[in-house]
């Protein structure tokens, strides 16, 4: 009876294929970070280079709409704060992540 046993813990003679189906479960693994990473990781980081650009270029007159939903002119650019007249004679002060985009100079007011 212990020798059947014996016998059962043994090496495997097939070990070098059980190597091989091994790496062969983890590419399932593999295909799906690369889909991941060319599908929602590299386009948000292309996003989010192109906001810095925008963010760092910001300068005096041009037209803007805040994460908040204000459009408005760009009136004083100063470090980290941003002055836009969002209507006449009055002008709010903004930090610069809170511009979400430029508006083109078409868009209607």
């Amino acid at each position: 009876m212990l020798t059947g046993l014996a016998y059962a813990m043994g090496s495997n003679p097939q070990a070098g294929q059980g190597q091989t189906s091994g790496l062969m479960g983890f590419l399932p693994l593999v295909i799906i970070f690369v889909i991941f990473y060319f599908l929602l990781i590299r386009p948000q980081q292309k996003r989010a280079k192109e906001q810095k650009a925008m963010l760092e270029n910001l300068k005096r007159g041009d037209k803007v709409i805040t994460s908040g939903g204000e459009y408005g002119v760009i009136e004083e650019v100063k470090g980290n704060t941003v002055t836009v007249k969002i209507a006449e004679n009055v002008k709010v002060k903004y930090g610069k992540g809170y511009i979400a985009a430029l508006r083109q100079s078409s868009d209607d007011e």
